[in-house]
C-alpha cells in the first residue's frame, strides 16, 4: 500500500514539472511571436517615416514646431503625411496602415479585403504604433535637445501592447538619426 501512495506521488511530481516545462516553453514561443510581429511593424513604420521628405520646405530644414499641419491632420490616416516631422506624437491603436484601415484588415492599395481574408482583430486591438521625432546633439545623437534645433533628428518608432492587469508593453523600438542636408543651389 505504501509503495503504491509513493509511487502515485512520484508521478504527480514528475507530470507537474514536466506540465511546468511545457507551459514555460509556450509562454516563451508566445513572446517570440509578439516580438517578431512587433519588430515587422515597426520596421515597416520606419520604412514609411524614413520614405518622406525631411522637411516641408527644403531651404530650412530647422523647423522649431515638429508636428503635421491642419490639412495633414485632416486625412483618413497618414496619407497626407509628406515629411518626416509629420510623425511625430503619433499613437495609433490598433496599429494602421498610411490610409488609416487597421493592419491585417487592409489590402496594401488603401482598400480592406475581402473578409475571409482579414486576421483576427482581437489579435492587434490592444496593440499601439507609437512615434516620437525629435532634435538630437550634433555631438552626441544619443542626447535629445531639450530646446534649440540641429542637424540632426532622431525618428523613434515604438510597437506596445495594453496586457490586461499588467500595464503596456513595449515588443519593438527603433530608433534613426536622420540629417538635413541643404539643397544645391
Amino acid at each position: 500500500m505504501i509503495e503504491a501512495v509513493i509511487a502515485v506521488g512520484l508521478t504527480v511530481m514528475a507530470a507537474g514539472t514536466l506540465l511546468m516545462a511545457v507551459s514555460t516553453s509556450q509562454q516563451t514561443t508566445d513572446e517570440a511571436l509578439r516580438q517578431t510581429i512587433a519588430a515587422g511593424m515597426a520596421e515597416q513604420l520606419m520604412d514609411e517615416i524614413l520614405g518622406q521628405k525631411y522637411c516641408a520646405d527644403p531651404y530650412n530644414g530647422y523647423e522649431t514646431s515638429l508636428s503635421r499641419s491642419s490639412w495633414e491632420s485632416a486625412g483618413a490616416g497618414r496619407e497626407r503625411y509628406n515629411d518626416i516631422d509629420d510623425y511625430n506624437l503619433v499613437r495609433t491603436q490598433p496599429p494602421t496602415d498610411p490610409n488609416g484601415i487597421a493592419l491585417g484588415r487592409d489590402d496594401g492599395l488603401g482598400g480592406v479585403r475581402a473578409a475571409a481574408l482579414q486576421a483576427n482583430t482581437s489579435l492587434i486591438s490592444r496593440w499601439r504604433q507609437e512615434v516620437d521625432v525629435y532634435y538630437v546633439s550634433e555631438a552626441n545623437p544619443s542626447q535629445r535637445l531639450t530646446s534649440g534645433t540641429s542637424d540632426y533628428r532622431m525618428v523613434e518608432v515604438r510597437i506596445t501592447e495594453e496586457i490586461p492587469g499588467a500595464g503596456r508593453r513595449q515588443w519593438a523600438k527603433l530608433q534613426r538619426v536622420v540629417s538635413y542636408v541643404p539643397p544645391v543651389p
